[in-house]
């Protein structure tokens, strides 16, 4: 059986999956954004056989929190339920700070569904005191998260 391959890939390739995960199959919720062909834009899929398994989508934009310039918002982290807990979203996660620390990028923040606090806080992201929300897209709690890319070795050995 084949592997899930990382890839950069087109905004389009993942509106799909955005639409199945993020919005619980509604086919009438927008699931691309404006800034998806800026060229500052990256996304970061694990692909299988063409099939797009997780994603997760970085644009160029300051921190409400923290004042730095070279700060990416990360958007749309999902990876397929049948996938998950297989180490994708990591994976993607990953990859995606790596090629922002190539791009000099000092900072990427989130605004995360609770439910996932603890998958990012496993992963070097911290929890913005005071930063609770409730997602206007989603209706769900959140929290913004941040973590510092400075002087951060890459983690995939890329």
């Amino acid at each position: 059986m084949s592997e899930p391959v990382l890839r950069m890939v087109e905004a389009s390739r993942l509106h799909d999956l955005r639409r199945r995960v993020l919005r619980n199959g509604d086919w009438s919720a927008k699931v691309a954004n404006a800034r998806d062909d800026d060229p500052t834009t990256l996304h970061v899929a694990m692909v299988l056989d063409d099939e797009v398994l997780a994603s997760a989508s970085y644009f160029l934009e300051p921190s409400p929190d923290v004042a730095v310039d070279g700060a990416y918002q990360v958007r749309y982290v999902a990876t397929d339920p049948a996938w998950q807990g297989r180490g994708l979203g990591a994976r993607v996660l990953a990859a995606g700070e790596d090629e922002l620390r190539r791009r000099g990028a000092l900072l990427v923040w989130a605004n995360a569904r609770d439910s996932a606090l603890d998958f990012y806080r496993h992963r070097g992201w911290t929890v913005v005191a005071n930063s609770a929300h409730v997602s206007t897209e989603t209706q769900l709690p959140h929290h913004r998260i941040i973590k510092e890319l400075r002087d951060a070795t890459p983690t995939t050995g890329a």
